[in-house]
């Protein structure tokens, strides 16, 4: 009688924990961090159409690495969870730490029951009234949770991208302060024999959750004003310079030259044309009782 194959709990769930690690090891960088103006997202990312970095709801936003369709997954089931949730009670009643939870769930779920683990690190942040309300959470590839205060590093390399950033952070850093120091971070590590690399703005992704911003926050940080801020020495950018680089801003108040409809509610009426006949004044009655 042949002799069934065993291996011990433990040893399972080391076997998983390394495959996981070993995947998330092979993606590129994401950092998180809290500034005065709102939270601050920065990932590597070469994809302009595969985002790391997006919107989960009004005032959470939502960073990961790893397997883009496990973690893209995990997104939109979180979005699905905070419209219903905030459709059946309130807005205001959808939070970070509720999604944080549910991810944390799901993946410890898969973690323990699954044969294969899923290979994602997981941040939800959620901006706060200032830098020492916003919350941090991360979430990783068996559903352990842990609160940061003020920074989320993840990837292979996470632990060298914090030592290089964590003295220097701030809650009073302006966005463009923020942003370089992010970057600087994220370049130190992967450079040929330990050298820190230069990263273009092609190669990053970074979005904002604008704390001042009323309703959605969520905003993308795209264009010239990146570039402008990579490219700034000095440090004489400004945060309303980089305003001109967000993306879904709120659409400017119509023009007080725009023709207003007539009062009966349709579009204003177009001149007529020279050498047109007037109507008479029978057809333009027999016009309205029709």
């Amino acid at each position: 009688m042949a002799m069934q194959f065993y291996a011990s709990p433990e040893q399972i769930m080391r076997d998983r924990s390394e495959y996981a690690r070993k995947g998330i090891a092979r993606g590129r960088s994401v950092m998180v961090l809290s500034y005065e103006g709102g939270v601050l997202f920065v990932a590597e990312n070469l994809s302009t159409a595969l985002h790391k970095v997006s919107e989960i709801y009004d005032r959470i936003g939502f960073a990961a690495v790893g397997r883009y369709p496990e973690f893209e997954a995990l997104r939109s089931a979180g979005v699905r969870l905070a419209d219903l949730h905030g459709y059946s009670y309130a807005r205001g009643d959808v939070t970070g730490r509720q999604i944080a939870n549910f991810y944390a769930r799901n993946l410890g779920a898969i973690f323990t029951q699954e044969q294969k683990p899923y290979e994602v690190e997981i941040c939800v942040a959620e901006a706060g009234l200032t830098a020492e309300d916003d919350e941090l959470y991360r979430i990783t590839y068996d559903g352990s949770v842990q609160d940061e205060q003020g920074m989320v590093t993840m990837g292979g390399q996470s632990d060298a991208v914090a030592t290089a950033v964590k003295s220097r952070l701030r809650p009073d850093q302006t966005l463009a302060e923020a942003l370089k120091l992010a970057v600087e971070g994220l370049a130190s590590v992967g450079g040929e024999n330990g050298q820190p690399r230069t990263l273009a703005a092609h190669q990053l992704e970074v979005a904002v959750l604008d704390r001042n911003r009323p309703g959605r926050t969520f905003r993308r940080l795209t264009g010239l004003a990146l570039t402008a801020i990579l490219d700034d020495t000095s440090g004489t950018t400004k945060d309303a310079d980089i305003e001109e680089g967000l993306e879904d801003k709120p659409q400017p108040p119509a023009s007080p030259s725009t023709p207003a409809d007539n009062a009966s509610g349709g579009p204003t009426p177009a001149p007529a044309e020279p050498g047109d006949p007037k109507p008479s004044s029978d057809a333009a009655d027999k016009g309205d009782a029709e």
